[in-house]
């Protein structure tokens, strides 16, 4: 990865970002050998992607992220023309999980991501894997977590792992037929 994504992912944390410079990627790709390559344009790991002064606020209220930096990528696409990019830290954080979450005990306040547009936009373009990890486990929590609230005698793994697994299964047929393009790819 070159460059700095904020955010928190296992132990590792950064408060702020650091965006790739497309001046540094040829040198960096050529000393290091990678067959691919991990930027910063303003993704950042966790569900809580960006703190709300960063954002704008739609109509209804809603959080809206800063715009990646596409002219970057377009940057970086200029110095390894063709080179296989990857984006970290690109959950959409979908606000039904979110609310859900927060519905059934859970705590995630001002939890905002990378809208899928601009998703769909990355996908076009050399970035060839676009991480979305928190996305899953949002899916997944907020399956178990209504489970246990409308079902609170419920102790058997199979009647909330099942079901978290099909809303897993649910997000990710979505992202891949609906946003990363890679339905059919494999």
């Amino acid at each position: 990865e070159l460059g700095v994504l904020a955010g928190v992912e296992d132990e590792v944390s950064a408060e702020h970002h650091t965006y790739t410079d497309p001046a540094d990627v040829i040198d960096f790709v050529s000393k290091t050998g990678v067959d691919s390559l991990a930027i910063s344009i303003g993704t950042s790991h966790g569900a809580n992607k960006f703190k709300p002064e960063q954002c704008t606020r739609n109509a209804e209220g809603i959080l809206v992220p800063p715009e990646l930096r596409f002219d970057i990528l377009a940057e970086i696409e200029k110095e390894l023309p063709g080179f296989p990019i990857v984006l970290h830290g690109s959950s959409s954080v979908p606000q039904e999980y979110v609310k859900i979450i927060n519905t059934h005990g859970g705590a995630l306040k001002d939890a905002v991501g990378i809208p899928e547009e601009q998703l769909r936009k990355a996908a076009k373009s050399a970035v060839c894997k676009i991480n979305i990890d928190s996305d899953g486990r949002l899916a997944m929590t907020a399956a178990i977590r209504k489970i246990f609230v409308d079902q609170p005698a419920e102790f058997d793994p199979r009647k909330y792992l099942g079901p978290a697994r099909d809303e897993l299964k649910k997000l990710y047929m979505h992202k891949c037929e609906s946003v990363l393009g890679s339905a059919g790819k494999a």
